[in-house]
């Protein structure tokens, strides 16, 4: 069985849900979930700098994480388990400003979710979970920010229930920002494209 990549443009204009390349056979499977020409052939010029994983339990949240300089476009996959992953629009001047999607993503599906710059990206551990996020842009700790993951404007629907209401977040996810400041402060950002 072989499944070529497909690409979908989300609501959220520049985002995407992509289906990788896959090639099973009685072996496994051979993945492939990035591909420079393919991607501009779809309209997406992703500049590969800076590859990374992270691995949770059940119930971690990874908050609504950007950067306000040197922003990231993330090509996103759940490699194992299985996650609830979250974009925002934080681009000033969209229609779309401050509206969210949720996607679910699996080891299982495969399917990768890019999110463009200006975006603030984070998400729900479902199940044990190793994730990767191939990036646009180096990660810079100076300029590390994110919007709290309950805030009651961006009012994101998580599906805690799939948690039993269980979650773990980071002393630095406890403490962030609610997206009125992030608004009240975006003109000092780049963000605002």
């Amino acid at each position: 069985m072989i499944q070529k990549f497909s690409f979908e443009e989300l609501d959220l204009k520049g985002a995407y849900l992509i289906k990788p390349f896959v090639a099973q056979d009685e072996r496994g499977n051979f993945i492939k979930d990035y591909s420079e020409e393919v991607f501009k052939e779809n309209g997406l010029d992703h500049d590969l700098k800076e590859v990374f994983y992270t691995s949770s339990e059940k119930g971690v949240i990874r908050a609504i994480h950007f950067q306000r300089v040197k922003e990231q476009a993330k090509l996103v996959r759940c490699l194992t388990g299985k996650i609830f992953d979250v974009i925002v629009d934080l681009r000033k001047t969209s229609p779309t400003f401050g509206k969210w999607r949720g996607f679910y993503l699996s080891g299982e599906t495969k399917e990768s979710l890019y999110v463009p710059e200006n975006f603030g990206h984070g998400y729900l551990v479902i199940e044990p979970s190793i994730v990767s996020y191939k990036c646009s842009e180096k990660f810079y700790g100076d300029f590390d920010d994110g919007i709290m993951w309950n805030d009651p404007n961006l009012k994101i629907n998580w599906p805690l229930e799939l948690v039993d209401y269980k979650i773990n977040l980071s002393e630095k996810d406890k403490n962030l920002q609610s997206f009125t400041e992030f608004n009240e402060k975006i003109t000092t950002y780049s963000i605002n494209s």
